[in-house]
């Protein structure tokens, strides 16, 4: 079988993930210096080069990924893991790391540095959960595992964009429509036109039309092009960790989400068609991050949600190469400040609405219909923690915050602050456990939600779910609660109640989303026993 190297839905892909990680990096270059304040040659000389080494190194390795898979499944319709900065990690070194310390020094360097050591440990980190994911991936229902993705989704990928979508509706919903037409119908635009290229353009004209463009806002901008390429800044790494203790209380379980999203995108992948090997997709994003710190980048990249939007719209292997070489060349030349000037945001951000569309609906149409409770139990911890970071913000927009106003007082206006915030701590963790439980609970594998319940119980103990730093006893109710609930289910699993058993389109599902060639029969599984986890195909 002849691979071939590019496809025409490549091209749609291309466009559609190139804006993508283009707003990304719009986004963190104006975090750097708008609220950094670090010196604009820092950031066009030093970070985003950094940055482009690690993303075309990484979208390369993913592109030799998707060709093996390829070649050894004989297929010709595998799609490229996507991969880009890390969207979360993107503001969170910003405003949990860099600017605290901003603030109290007035030393962007300084700060620089301690973003730069942050980096570094969120790569160590996920380099060993590489030899972790594996195992927590082969026993978490797929209810819990998409269902907490879609919650990233819905609210950290789509509800921003879709603000700034609403607030320039005349140029953002004609450039929503387009891309709905073109990536979830088979309507072809005339001349087979690539949907994701008009789209940008389209809106992009509308913008300039309408006067929401600057012409001397271009001329200043491309007055500071100037290459750059990347080189070692081991001596800024060392330097931030110095004073590495503080920095653990983020990275620890920002590591842990880090393997823990890219777990879930690789069974998003899967759910999709294209198996890949776990531990090969955390070791790149682990040495991504390695090396984009040891160049000076403090954003850590990795896989993105999106992958089945992605291949439905046609994107294959060379989507992903073209996404990392185009990205780097931008960096290495200076053109995000450029680049800003030329597109609306609003002509930008509805590819990010549009896969926040996929995620969400994937998360019900390749779980089991049985587990649909599941997929929103995994959703809520998602939810709470982008509400109550809202709020936050508004909050600190006021000259307040929410220790200043009161639990109580917040309370008395209906806003239940303490506990979204409780329960939207450690997000991602809190949703995959949550999920997991509602997910075994229902198919009446008592002993297997026992056994999630009290992980619960554990990670809340240590603070990496529902408290807002690690430490022992770090929310010590709420792991009673979950000790309570662990409880509950052996009292239910020593009654060894008969497993549910999966319909005839479960079993359906299954077999499409997991591997299977044949129709599956449905297991007879031993009273109170569990399934056998899924087998993970490896590619390694």
């Amino acid at each position: 079988m002849k691979l071939p190297y590019w496809v025409r839905g490549d091209t749609n892909a291309f466009f559609g993930f190139g804006v993508n990680v283009l707003v990304n990096v719009l986004t963190l270059t104006g975090l750097c210096i708008g609220v950094i304040g670090m010196a604009p040659g820092n950031v066009f000389g030093v970070i985003l080069p950094a940055l482009g080494i690690a993303l075309v190194l990484g979208n390369m390795y993913y592109t030799y990924l998707a060709r093996r898979l390829a070649a050894k499944e004989n297929r010709t319709d595998v799609t490229a893991m996507p991969y880009g900065p890390s969207v979360p990690h993107m503001f969170i070194v910003i405003f949990v790391i860099m600017l605290p310390i901003y603030l109290r020094t007035k030393d962007p360097i300084q700060a620089w540095t301690a973003g730069i050591a942050w980096a570094f440990i969120i790569g160590v980190i996920v380099l060993i959960g590489a030899f972790v994911g594996p195992y927590i991936r082969k026993y978490t229902p797929r209810a819990a595992l998409l269902g907490t993705l879609a919650g990233i989704s819905i609210t950290f990928i789509s509800m921003n964009p879709a603000g700034t979508m609403w607030s320039a509706a005349w140029i953002a919903l004609p450039v929503f429509g387009l891309l709905l037409v073109g990536l979830l119908t088979d309507v072809k635009l005339p001349f087979n036109l690539p949907i994701g290229l008009v789209a940008l353009l389209v809106g992009s004209a509308i913008g300039w039309i309408g006067g929401a463009m600057s012409v001397p806002d271009v001329t200043a901008a491309a007055k500071d092009i100037a290459f750059a390429f990347p080189h070692l800044k081991v001596d800024l790494l060392i330097d931030g960790l110095r004073d590495m203790a503080p920095l653990l209380a983020t990275a620890i379980p920002l590591g842990v989400y880090n393997f823990t999203e890219a777990m879930t995108n690789v069974e998003s992948a899967a759910s999709a068609g294209d198996r890949y090997n776990l531990r090969s997709v955390l070791l790149a994003d682990g040495g991504g991050a390695v090396v984009g710190s040891m160049l000076g980048s403090p954003f850590p990249p990795a896989v993105y949600v999106g992958h089945p939007g992605w291949k439905a719209a046609g994107g294959r292997t060379g989507y992903s190469m073209a996404t990392g070489v185009v990205i780097a060349l931008l960096c290495f030349f200076g053109m995000f400040g450029l680049l800003g000037t030329l597109f609306p945001t609003a002509a930008i951000v509805p590819i990010l609405l549009y896969i926040g569309l996929l995620i969400g609906a994937q998360a019900f149409q390749a779980t089991p219909r049985a587990h649909a409770a599941a997929v929103v139990a995994a959703l809520i911890p998602n939810i709470a923690s982008w509400a109550t970071g809202q709020m936050d913000n508004v909050l600190a927009a006021a000259g307040t915050s929410a220790a200043e106003v009161g639990v109580s007082t917040l309370a008395g206006a209906g806003v239940v602050y303490d506990g979204l915030k409780t329960l939207g701590e450690g997000a991602i963790l809190a949703g995959l456990v949550l999920g997991a439980i509602v997910a075994f609970i229902i198919d009446k594998r008592f002993w297997h939600a026992a056994i999630f319940s009290g992980t619960g119980a554990v990670l809340t103990f240590v603070g990496l779910i529902h408290a807002e730093k690690v430490q022992f006893n770090a929310d010590g109710p709420v792991s009673l609660g979950y000790l309570l609930l662990t409880v509950v289910c052996v009292l239910f699993a020593l009654t060894r109640p008969e497993p549910r058993q999966p319909d005839a389109d479960e079993i359906e599902l299954e077999r499409l989303h997991a591997g299977g060639d044949q129709p599956a029969e449905a297991p007879a599984a031993p009273e109170g026993d569990v399934p056998a986890p899924r087998k993970e195909t490896s590619t390694v």
